[in-house]
């Protein structure tokens, strides 16, 4: 099969869409917001038990809902209007995290407590991801489909850096509580925009009934698609073991003692290199032929800067190698995406983005456990370099064992996937 045909161009092209622009608009207020909580949890959490394991257990805490619920959350998207999905999780969520925000300013957010709400927002994320995504193609019309995925990366890079660096202020001067509040406040603009956008359904897309069935139809697509699962097993192991992100608190107490506004800007850094990187890419369009090649490079450069942050014992020096894992990050997340997106019919999407949700998160959150683990056993730096070796490691053994990824082109034509499963006749399950 082909690629469809897109738009040449700028991405940012697409933001004339209206219903794009107010979605785009009110995801970013509540990506930065989600983005300084997630740094507000581990500072929390170290500040109250100067435990590493207890830090890795952050990122369990967190996947184990997603592994357990997200294929549910995409046979849901597949199934309902997406649209509303994502009004009632985005809701849930804001309940969630501002109720956290209110133990936490009183005095009652144990670790426990922090535990409990991190496995709770993780659980409803899991439904809302594969909605929004879902949601996306149904904003923009297709030929602008990759414009949209590029910046939807961008986003996610942008508001990346504003979250842990809001939240570094936010812990030095004020309380971690009000980094909470100030999530549970951000998902008020996603519910308001969800309110008046009005998605327009893919010409013959069908809604799919939720069934354990329709779950396994969408295992079933994205292993018969190499190109889908080479990208996912490659992204999770890859991620799985340079996940430095966790053990960021004890750089900036212990080796780098730089305190809460320098682990704020640690942090951001990552962030910072793939705001750069997604903005090139986003500018590039499509003119980024020998795809296969770039996104192998990436994820090699992440694995190299993952070793210097290791080695590094200077703040500029840490800061810089943590900006080039970001920025080669993004490079690859616009491939992978892009790909995903173009290659999955929408009766599918829904599903086939849970799957990837599922390692996409899963690397790194589990590599956060097992970063937490090796790093009380022999200390951050060597949990820090292994995971740098180990990713270098997996890129070679995929560029010589998926040969197809190595040698992707964009525009090749690609091997179709097996007969895709039968849907029901009912409405597009992205209307109104």
């Amino acid at each position: 099969m082909t690629a469809p045909a897109q738009a040449s161009g700028s991405a940012w092209n697409v933001l004339r869409h209206h219903d794009f622009r107010w979605m785009y608009t009110a995801q970013g207020i509540s990506f930065i917001g989600s983005w300084m909580q997630l740094a507000a949890v581990n500072w929390h959490v170290y500040q109250l038990t100067g435990d590493a394991a207890a830090l890795g257990l952050v990122g369990l805490v967190r996947i184990v809902p997603i592994i357990v619920l997200s294929l549910f959350g995409g046979a849901l998207a597949d199934a309902f209007d997406r649209r509303r999905l994502m009004i009632i999780t985005s809701g849930l969520m804001a309940v969630a995290a501002t109720l956290l925000a209110l133990l936490t300013l009183s005095g009652a957010a144990t670790l426990p407590v922090l535990y409990a709400f991190t496995a709770l927002l993780a659980g409803l994320s899991a439904f809302d991801k594969p909605a929004w995504a879902g949601l996306l193609p149904n904003l923009v019309p297709r030929n602008e489909l990759a414009h949209a995925v590029r910046l939807n990366v961008v986003l996610i890079e942008t508001t990346a850096v504003f979250g842990p660096v809001l939240a570094g202020l936010l812990l030095a001067r004020v309380d971690v509580g009000g980094a909470y509040l100030l999530n549970g406040l951000s998902f008020i603009p996603v519910v308001a925009a969800l309110l008046v956008v009005r998605a327009q359904p893919l010409p013959g897309a069908q809604r799919v009934p939720f069934s354990l069935g329709a779950i396994a139809d969408g295992i079933r697509f994205v292993r018969a698609t190499p190109m889908l699962w080479s990208t996912m097993v490659l992204d999770f192991f890859a991620t799985f073991f340079a996940s430095a992100l966790a053990l960021l608190p004890i750089y900036a107490s212990d080796i780098l003692r730089v305190g809460a506004e320098g682990y704020g800007l640690l942090f951001a850094a990552p962030a910072i290199g793939a705001a750069v990187g997604a903005l090139g890419m986003a500018q590039l369009g499509g003119r980024v032929q020998r795809q296969g090649v770039v996104l192998m490079a990436a994820i090699a450069v992440y694995g190299a800067a993952t070793i210097v942050f290791g080695l590094s014992s200077v703040f500029w020096l840490s800061m810089l190698a943590l900006a080039v894992t970001g920025l080669s990050d993004s490079i690859s997340a616009v491939i992978r995406n892009e790909l995903r997106q173009l290659l999955t019919p929408d009766h599918l999407r829904g599903r086939m983005l849970s799957i990837n949700q599922i390692f996409f998160l899963g690397g790194p959150q589990l590599g956060e456990f097992e970063a937490g683990v090796l790093a009380r056993a022999f200390g951050a730096p060597c949990s820090v370099i292994t995971g740098g070796v180990c990713t270098i490691l997996v890129v070679a053994l995929t560029a010589a064992g998926v040969p197809m990824l190595r040698r992707y082109r964009a525009g090749d034509a690609l091997p179709a996937p097996a007969p895709l499963p039968a849907v029901s006749t009912s409405p597009a399950a992205s209307g109104d």
